[in-house]
């Protein structure tokens, strides 16, 4: 065992430790062995503009025609990138690293046996800004900005400024429709709504970090909301896992990230635990994340995550999923399959060995399968397969990666202010999901989906548990299982159970399901509404 401390590389707390980080990351590569880095405890100041650059393409993020003609497509700075190295254990000391610039603030890729533990990521100025309505008349609103915004004014226009950024507040209004929203009556909820400065007719700046907003009327606002504005393109991530095998990310914080929280690909057996995905106590934003807090695609094994808290998403808390690639050409034992939705692209998760389905879109049922001999990435949205069978392989339909669904388990958590899913679910694998308080969403707490039409994310649900949870307040259905199919040959998802939770502050049905068989729905409790609404479901125990 080696032990590498951060002092011996002059990494000291108080300091800018960028190009000194990467050096000793450097380092590590090189290390034989099973090593661990030890950082004295303090904050560390990161430079976003002095960061080395990579090439990541990350699952769900931005697709390249959102991007202007400026900016490279997957071109990441990343603070800690970890690449090709083994059996480490990176310990930040419970530190805190400010960053101040956007960036990809930890990025994973061909590692094994990789734990990452006690520290705390924060940035300084972020593109997130909040707008808080003090006061109104009939026709003018009186906001207060953030404190931690840099701002002014621009020919006459609201600015928002950082180290790399540097933007209009109005700057696409019109289809701006995934603003945060938090009323003051109810703090704990946050959903999404229009562009507070949409139908605006002037400005004038008050002092004091306050601006007032002229309309034409204001009967949509109320004194107290906090509107969130920040870009939705998904460009970076927070933690980015690539095609790497055993990781731990153990008691962390991440209290913002351009897009992703935690986004992990074609990687097998990821362990949260511990970990704190929120603003801090006394931030000035409630708000942490501009997208879904973990994104989980193509990944294999087992997924843990327990014991952690999750506050303030611009999208899901968790999505687990794989891929449905769309069959375009079949040459003999050849097939080329494409991804299909233009934010996920760029990496080759199929593996030889592997199992494919061969999957209707309209049923999301399976026809056929085969094995995996040779698979080739023969672009960026193209992937070349030699496979044992293409008996029931057709042009237009979608295959399955069936040995890429992992197991997953997600225990002992808390949720607030997820603007949209708490669990969105499509995975084969064995999945629990037990003691969680999942205080609040704008729509269902857990959703089983599946779908081969619009974001492709595949696949059906075959052992599931949803026991002893907790859904205090959800926007639409608590428990959702709705597979996107739209023609009904049989059940898509089988084998679930909604066993000892409890359902408060819901008016309507807490669970519906469609085209599922041998559900168990027993010893649940209802504060208002008992209503269960099923259609083509088969094999139900309900007690």
């Amino acid at each position: 065992m080696t032990t590498v401390y951060a002092r011996d590389f002059a990494i000291k707390p108080d300091t800018d430790v960028t190009e000194k980080l990467a050096a000793l990351i450097s380092r590590l590569k090189t290390t034989e062995g099973e090593k661990t880095v030890i950082f004295e405890k303090g904050v560390y100041y990161i430079d976003g503009e002095k960061c080395e650059k990579h090439m990541l393409y990350i699952t769900n993020t931005v697709g390249d025609k959102e991007l202007s003609s400026d900016e490279t497509p997957h071109l990441n700075a990343v603070p800690f990138y970890f690449g090709e190295i083994n059996d480490m254990n990176f310990d930040g000391g419970d530190s805190v690293f400010v960053i101040d610039g956007i960036v990809t603030n930890v990025a994973i890729e061909n590692c094994i046996n990789i734990t990452l533990k006690n520290l705390e990521i924060r940035h300084k100025h972020p593109d997130m800004h909040e707008l808080r309505v003090m006061s109104k008349t009939l026709f003018s609103v009186d906001f207060e900005i953030d404190r931690d915004s840099l701002f002014e004014s621009e020919n006459g226009k609201l600015c928002f400024y950082g180290k790399d950024y540097r933007v209009l507040a109005d700057e696409g209004a019109l289809k701006a429709h995934w603003i945060g929203l938090i009323r003051e009556k109810t703090p704990n909820k946050i959903i999404r709504t229009s562009h507070p400065l949409i139908c605006a007719l002037k400005s004038r700046d008050l002092g004091s970090r306050k601006i007032c907003v002229y309309y034409p009327n204001t009967f949509r606002f109320k004194t107290g909301d906090r509107f969130y504005l920040f870009d939705v393109r998904r460009q970076f991530a927070g933690i980015f896992i690539n095609k790497s095998k055993n990781v731990t990310l153990e008691n962390i914080k991440q209290r913002f990230n351009y897009s992703l929280a935690l986004a992990a690909q074609d990687t097998e057996n990821i362990t949260v635990e511990n970990i704190s995905f929120s603003p801090e106590k006394d931030s000035a934003r409630k708000m942490a994340s501009v997208a879904d807090f973990i994104q989980l695609c193509m990944c294999r094994g087992k997924i843990v995550i327990k014991d952690s808290y999750f506050e303030g998403s611009g999208d899901d808390l968790l999505n687990v999923h794989g891929i449905h690639f769309k069959i375009t050409d079949i040459e003999g034992k050849n097939i080329t399959v494409r991804f299909m939705h233009p934010q996920t692209h760029g990496f080759n998760p199929l593996r030889s060995g592997d199992t494919i389905a061969y999957i209707n879109p309209e049923t999301l049922l399976e026809e056929g399968s085969a094995e995996i001999e040779k698979s080739e990435l023969l672009n960026e949205y193209e992937i070349r397969l030699s496979v044992s069978s293409t008996k029931n392989a057709v042009v237009g339909k979608v295959i399955e990666d069936i040995t890429a669904c992992p197991d997953l388990e997600f225990t002992g958590s808390i949720s607030s202010k997820i603007i949209t899913r708490g669990l969105l679910i499509t995975t084969r694998g064995k999945v629990n999901v037990e003691g969680n308080r999942f205080l609040s969403s704008s729509m269902s707490g857990v959703l089983l989906s599946d779908d081969a039409k619009s974001w492709y994310e595949s696949g059906m649900c075959q052992d599931v548990a949803i026991k002893n949870n907790i859904f205090d307040y959800c926007g639409k259905t608590p428990i959702l299982i709705k597979p996107e199919n739209s023609r009904y040959d049989g059940a898509v998802h089988k084998n679930v159970k909604i066993c000892g939770n409890t359902f408060r502050n819901y008016r309507g049905a807490c669970i519906k399901i469609k085209n599922s068989d041998n559900i168990i729905i027993r010893d649940n409790k209802f504060d208002r509404s008992k209503s269960i609404r099923m259609k083509n479901c088969n094999n139900i125990i309900r007690e």
